[in-house]
């Protein structure tokens, strides 16, 4: 695998991941996605300045994220337990990707060890078997399944 490290995402990096932000829209809400860039360009800015310790890009170098991992630290209100929510994981099409996932996930996973968090937790898709299947490598469990009815239908 050609070298890829993961590093904290910058500003520099916003239109990229506001891309990949799309591509995740498109995955999860079809033709309900949030398709427009700067729709997200501008809600990851303000979560770049408020959270940035959660944001990370995979890059070659000083070139574009080819992937991109954003956590987000939350409390539990009832227990005070420290957790983390994989917002988003993604990485463009290349013959790496999955190498490329899983360094993502494993910076994500050692961030969550580092900030001595009790639970990681993530939302997917249920057609998005490839992302199911890495949640399940790294001993991710399913423990939920959102049921949805669309009644403009």
């Amino acid at each position: 695998m050609t070298a890829y490290a993961v590093r904290q995402a910058e500003e520099r990096d916003l239109d990229a991941i506001a891309d990949f932000e799309v591509e995740i829209a498109k995955i999860s809400f079809g033709d309900d996605a949030v398709d427009d860039p700067a729709t997200h360009r501008k809600k990851l800015a303000n979560a770049l300045k408020k959270q940035p310790e959660g944001m990370f890009v995979a890059a070659r170098g000083t070139e574009a994220p080819i992937g991109w991992l954003w956590m987000a630290l939350n409390t539990n209100f009832l227990t005070g337990d420290r957790y983390a929510n994989f917002r988003s994981l993604a990485v463009a099409e290349l013959p790496e990707r999955t190498e490329v996932a899983e360094l993502l996930l494993e910076e994500g996973l050692a961030f969550a060890a580092r900030n001595e968090l009790t639970e990681v937790t993530g939302k997917v898709h249920v057609g998005n078997t490839g992302m199911r299947s890495l949640y399940r490598k790294y001993g991710f469990e399913s423990t939920h399944l959102s049921m949805r009815l669309d009644m403009r239908k």
